[in-house]
């Protein structure tokens, strides 16, 4: 027969255990779904989905300048690109969808969009062999170098805001590179000051690069340190 605790809803130590009524839920498991939903709106933001954008948009630039030999349509398309390459840092600190998969997906792609922008550029023969070995050299080194950081268990290096700019300024020049290819004094215009353009763009560059050195010994001689003992000796 059961005892009085048990028909009141205890245990065996006589505490009193709360359980949902009928057809209400449980809310232990409001709790683990509400986290799960928060883990899934943490993933699924504008930014991110602006990044996953970008990669279809270079798929249609590749598509319509080499395949379709489409140089004025493809360059407006890597412009797209480029514009949402600085509307989705923008969107992240504006409405506080700053994420760790952003933090690394951006960067990622930026170098993609960079990486393929020139590539198909050069084989159209719009840009200079010496421009693409220069700036896909520094691509390459930066990458390497968060390898090395990763591989050695340092934190990861946030993008700075000197880079950005120097990638957006580098997916201004090269549309308007590519849209220059061509006959005619418009084109000309357009080529020359986009060459033009090109200076500050690969300095901006490359003063990131510069820049990201210190922060990557502090990084490195950071292993192993608390985030908040870190953080007090910032001050």
């Amino acid at each position: 027969m059961a005892g009085v605790d048990e028909l009141a809803g205890g245990d065996a130590t006589g505490s009193r255990v709360e359980r949902p009524a009928a057809g209400l839920p449980d809310p232990s498991l409001a709790g683990s779904e509400q986290a799960a939903e928060q883990g899934l709106e943490r993933i699924l933001t504008v930014p991110n989905l602006l990044s996953v954008l970008r990669i279809g948009l270079l798929v249609g630039f590749a598509v319509l300048v080499l395949g379709e030999h489409e140089r004025i349509l493809g360059a407006s398309l890597l412009a797209v690109a480029g514009v949402t390459d600085f509307l989705d840092g923008w969107v992240a600190r504006r409405f506080h969808q700053v994420t760790t998969l952003g933090k690394m997906l951006d960067p990622m792609v930026d170098r993609l969009m960079l990486a393929t922008a020139i590539v198909v550029i050069v084989v159209s023969g719009a840009v200079p062999i010496w421009l693409t070995v220069v700036v896909l050299g520094r691509e390459a080194l930066v990458a390497g170098a968060a390898l090395v950081l990763a591989a050695k268990g340092a934190r990861r290096i946030d993008v700075m805001f000197v880079g950005k700019a120097g990638t957006f300024g580098l997916m201004v020049c090269f549309p308007l590179l590519l849209a220059g290819h061509g006959p005619g004094t418009l084109a000309r215009a357009v080529k020359i000051a986009a060459s033009i353009g090109l200076v500050p763009a690969l300095a901006l560059s490359f003063a990131a690069a510069i820049a990201y050195v210190p922060q990557a010994r502090r990084a490195l001689a950071a292993r192993g340190v608390p985030a908040a003992a870190e953080g007090d000796g910032a001050g």
